[in-house]
């Protein structure tokens, strides 16, 4: 590998720019090399790698995984089984389908910027700098309360509100330069103001859908920012008198193809990415109930509305096919 560059590749969520932190001030002035750092989703990670695989970095992916199959096997055939992991991801998706790999650290208990810092911790990283270590350590939970949707910290919300109102390299350049996990004045003030835009931005989404599905309410495109959707699905899922089993926020991105972010309860989101992703036109990941899905442009949002139906309905007939589990039937006895 080449010494000289260590890249850093992560996601662009509140957990993917806090991981990707750790990784900054874990390495920066640390290493004999210079540090890169790519913020990207899903539908690019698959590159990224190829890329940085064929230019021979160092590299660690957060918060992040293939899609391709084939980038897998490659990983699988350049990976040397005594290295450190390379991959550090809390997804239910990569623990299920490419489980016990040595290059892979997985675990789906907390955000990827916990399982990374905890690593890092672990390794003796941030030893001789305990107010770094302080610093990271409460950013890492406040970014496990906003990606585990735990809401026990209601920073969490603000500080995902600066990468919608910034972008998710400007939150990282703030605390490259300062990981203080407290709010200024000015940026509690500015983010706050957003979070109440942010809630006519929820309100006139709300009152575009007409006749919502069942099963389904879709969300068109240019109604709501990058960084709206985990706020504005959990108030739906969880403050609804009746939700829906899926809500879906497409949008069309500037490469031309569709984005879709998907929330849930009871794991619908995860099974309908599952069913739905191909590896070649569909790609998609992430939790069991908050996902994504990125359909190629040919797709109209017609066709996106109807392959999430299908998906939906197969879901609903394999659990009505799949009988009683084996907790079921532990507590019909015990009844």
């Amino acid at each position: 590998m080449d010494g000289n560059l260590f890249h850093i590749i992560s996601h662009t969520d509140l957990d993917g720019v806090v991981a990707a932190t750790v990784a900054w001030h874990a390495n920066f002035n640390k290493r004999d090399s210079v540090v890169k750092v790519s913020l990207t989703g899903y539908g690019d990670v698959d590159n990224i790698v190829l890329e940085s695989i064929k230019k021979k970095e160092n590299f660690v992916v957060l918060d992040l995984f293939c899609q391709r199959a084939q980038t897998v096997d490659i990983l699988d055939k350049e990976f040397d089984s005594s290295l450190e992991p390379i991959f550090f991801d809390h997804h239910k998706t990569t623990a299920e389908r490419y489980p016990n790999r040595p290059w892979a650290l997985v675990d789906t208990s907390s955000c990827a910027a916990k399982v990374y810092f905890q690593w890092l911790v672990e390794k003796g990283f941030f030893k001789d700098d305990k107010e770094k270590k302080s610093s990271l350590a409460t950013l890492v939970e406040i970014a496990n309360d906003r990606d585990l949707w735990i809401g026990l910290i209601p920073e969490s919300r603000l500080w995902q509100a600066y990468i919608t109102m910034c972008g998710p390299y400007s939150l990282f350049a703030r605390l490259a330069v300062d990981p203080n996990p407290r709010l200024t004045s000015w940026e509690y003030k500015a983010t706050t103001q957003f979070v109440k835009k942010q809630e006519k931005r929820f309100k006139k989404a709300l009152d575009s859908i007409l006749v919502p599905e069942k099963d389904l309410m879709l969300v068109r495109p240019n109604l709501l920012e990058f960084g709206d959707v985990s706020d504005f699905c959990g108030l739906v899922l969880d403050r609804m008198e009746d939700p829906p089993l899926l809500v879906a926020v497409v949008n069309k991105r500037p490469q031309g193809d569709w984005s879709v972010s998907l929330r849930s309860r009871n794991a619908f989101a995860g099974r309908v990415v599952g069913l739905l992703k191909d590896g070649r036109k569909v790609k998609g990941g992430g939790h069991a109930d908050a996902a994504a899905l990125y359909f190629p442009a040919s797709y109209s949002e017609e066709l996106i509305k109807d392959s999430l139906l299908s998906a939906i309905k197969a879901v609903k007939e394999q659990e009505q096919n799949a009988g009683p589990t084996l907790g079921d039937l532990l507590k019909s006895i015990k009844d």
